[in-house]
């Protein structure tokens, strides 16, 4: 998908967090054991990678969005991603500490996020937003 150069950084971030979706999504299924180390990874990776991430989507590209408008849909696409922000957080901060049944729960939220915000929330973004708003 050919995608705005003002859009493309966050676009490549999502790699990272599709990866980290997939993996919590396979050891969420397995025994907790198993996903004790990985555990104790999604803190760190969270921390380093998406809240940096959702950060500059919160500060930047949805008020933006919420400046384009108050459409129903950019009001409703903008609830969702704070919505789902949240919940993400919320996940993690249980997989700190070390509530396995969030672990799969996570891995699947977070890859509905991921593919939300390709398909629709950038799309819209790209064709609302100047790139001089983008950037």
């Amino acid at each position: 998908m050919k995608r705005s150069p003002q859009l493309l950084q966050l676009s490549r971030e999502h790699h990272t967090a599709l990866v980290l979706a997939k993996r919590a999504q396979r050891l969420g299924k397995g025994q907790p054991a198993a996903a004790q180390a990985f555990m104790g990874e999604v803190p760190h990776v969270f921390a380093s990678e998406l809240e940096p991430h959702f950060q500059v989507e919160e500060i930047a590209l949805l008020s933006a969005l919420r400046e384009a408008g108050p459409a129903d849909a950019v009001v409703g696409m903008v609830e969702r991603t704070l919505v789902e922000h949240a919940a993400l957080r919320e996940l993690t901060q249980r997989i700190a500490e070390q509530d396995f049944a969030s672990l799969a729960a996570f891995g699947e939220l977070l890859d509905a996020h991921v593919r939300f915000e390709e398909r629709e929330l950038f799309n819209l973004a790209e064709s609302l937003l100047s790139p001089e708003a983008l950037a």
